[in-house]
């Protein structure tokens, strides 16, 4: 064996020898402590990226509750004081009952005949028909609806239709028709409506509440 194969041979002894000391247990811990750290690294990236996209997700909750609680504050802002409003607004429909409705059939009649008188036409026929409202409840109001036929001059009844609209008793002209003209006189034919309220202690007592008879409702005559 020549000096070259022998140095061959003992430098390849020489490279298993430090193979086999560097593959020793303490080297094999110190690679899986390395592994390891790589596998952490690794997972705390992971974790990283997973919480800032639950952090975005909790800012896009939280920017939906925001617009959540104010919509629920802009709906909740009318409902303020609502006992009150709702005790104003039956005070209101209190005042206008008394004030504006009638309770008695007279009084309609009445109103009607007043107003004719005042603009000198003449109330020739007006025929009644009722409907009951809010039936067995508090402040029961009846329907009255009327049909009826004036004639005079053209000027006259346009006043007179002006003052059922400005009366202090509530009419609601529902129709306006022109049944002819003869001589300068022209016939107007009207359909209106009002409401009938409860009387009072005191009004009944001061009068009593005439309803219209069969016979008037058929006939097209006022009430007695």
């Amino acid at each position: 064996m020549t000096e070259m194969t022998r140095s061959a041979v003992m430098g390849m002894q020489g490279v298993s020898e430090k193979t086999r000391s560097l593959l020793t247990k303490l080297n094999l811990c110190y690679a899986g402590v390395a592994a390891l750290a790589l596998v952490n690294l690794y997972l705390l990236a992971h974790m990283a990226f997973a919480w800032r996209a639950a952090q975005g997700q909790d800012e896009a909750a939280l920017a939906q509750q925001r617009v959540a609680m104010q919509a629920a504050e802009i709906a909740r802002r009318p409902l303020e004081g609502l006992d009150e409003k709702l005790k104003l607004a039956n005070e209101d429909a209190d005042r206008f009952y008394q004030r504006r409705l009638p309770f008695a059939y007279s009084q309609v009649a009445g109103e009607l005949g007043m107003l004719a008188k005042k603009q000198d036409v003449k109330l020739t026929r007006v025929q009644y028909a009722e409907s009951p409202l809010l039936e067995h409840s508090a402040g029961e109001l009846t329907e009255v609806r009327m049909d009826a036929s004036l004639s005079g001059d053209y000027r006259a009844l346009v006043l007179f239709v002006n003052g059922l609209e400005r009366d202090k008793t509530f009419f609601l002209i529902n129709g306006v028709a022109l049944t002819g003209q003869q001589s300068g006189t022209v016939g107007l034919r009207l359909k209106l409506t009002t409401f009938l309220r409860p009387a009072t202690a005191k009004e009944s007592s001061e009068k009593s509440v005439l309803q219209p008879t069969a016979d008037d409702s058929a006939s097209g005559g006022e009430p007695r």
